[in-house]
């Protein structure tokens, strides 16, 4: 009764539950911002003032003053390098391999790399290091591709690299301010925690997330420089999806296959947001910028990536029959025991709720 009663005074609804043959056995709350590029709220579920950590969903973000500065050309950056600093990557041997040469570039190295190690995402790549007997390095971690591109941003500057994670070190006071501006938020009212990876990370409302995704897909009434970083860094991402996060992974396959119509960035602890391009739903529909939350996180992922594939349904960005094709994401999945009997399903229970 307390998680109910926490996740309903939070703006959190039950949007996915869990059955055990006919009965709900399991329910999720969650809430979702959809916004259009102008602010307007094109359609919401729970409360799209609810405030939480946007975590890596905002790393294309954090990537901005680094274009903005001149570092594509400056560093002589490819396309897929620019896709990388924006990335939640599985540590593939390509992705490392595009880490390595663009440190080289920058003239940095694993040592300077302040977001720590962890083994690759990658179930193929962790037993590939395990045969060749390797242990995994900085550049394996998920958010190496941004902590390289965070140090180009110091070097560009022409500060120090010392203390680059640090909440008022200049590279992170000008992706706050960043952040603060193209989400249309104060930065007194964004509140600062430390992700995972050692950097700073925004807690906001979904609204301003959102609206800041839409923004981000298609800058409008920006200056030229931040309108052409934001292009840039989404073209680098539609078209090296493999580098924003991996084989087999929902980021990556619905940027595979959308024709640069989506751009698509998981974050932790069940956050997901999504820029849709404009005309992509309909003749003259805008674009538009989707943040979602699930209360609770969601350890094994599942119910996030299948709420997203809901959103996008219900916009009618996915067809039913399209749809089909992302079965193994969702929306609903067979729940099966360890004699892999079926024995119910996990589905969304929510409705958007247009403007």
């Amino acid at each position: 009764m307390g998680n109910k009663k926490l996740a309903t005074d939070t703006g959190y609804l039950p949007i996915y539950h869990t059955t055990r043959g006919n009965t709900v056995e399991s329910v999720h709350f969650g809430a979702i911002a959809v916004v259009d590029t102008f602010g307007k709220i094109y359609a919401s579920y729970g409360n799209p003032q609810a405030a939480t950590f946007m975590r890596s969903s905002s790393k294309p973000f954090q990537a901005i003053p680094l274009v903005e500065m001149g570092g594509i050309d400056f560093f002589k950056m490819t396309q897929a390098e620019l896709a990388i600093t924006c990335a939640s990557h599985s540590g593939t041997d390509s992705h490392t391999r595009t880490i390595f040469e663009l440190q080289q570039k920058i003239g940095v190295g694993d040592h300077d790399l302040c977001c720590g190690t962890h083994q690759p995402f990658d179930k193929s790549t962790r037993a590939l290091l395990k045969d060749r007997g390797k242990q995994p390095n900085p550049k394996h971690h998920n958010c190496s591709g941004k902590h390289t591109g965070m140090l180009a941003q110091a070097i560009l500057m022409g500060v120090e690299t010392e203390g680059y994670t640090e909440p008022d070190h200049p590279i992170q006071t000008q992706i706050l301010k960043t952040v603060s501006d193209l989400c249309n938020i104060q930065i007194s009212d964004i509140q600062l925690g430390r992700d995972g990876c050692s950097v700073p990370t925004f807690s906001m409302p979904l609204y301003h997330a959102a609206w800041g995704w839409a923004r981000l897909t298609q800058p409008v009434d920006l200056p030229d420089k931040r309108e052409n970083a934001c292009r840039s860094i989404t073209g680098a991402m539609t078209t090296n999806p493999l580098m924003v996060a991996g084989p087999g992974r929902l980021d990556t396959i619905l940027m595979e296959e959308s024709a640069g119509t989506i751009i698509s960035k998981a974050g932790a602890e069940a956050y997901q947001a999504a820029g849709i391009r404009k005309d992509a739903l309909f003749p003259g529909s805008p674009a538009l910028g989707i943040a979602l939350k699930i209360s609770e996180g969601d350890q094994r992922k599942q119910v996030r990536r299948a709420i997203l594939l809901e959103v996008l349904h219900q916009l009618k960005y996915l067809s039913t029959k399209k749809l089909t094709e992302y079965a193994s994401f969702g929306p609903v999945l067979p729940l099966y025991n360890q004699r892999q009997l079926e024995i119910g399903s996990g589905k969304p229970c929510f409705q958007l709720q247009y403007s």
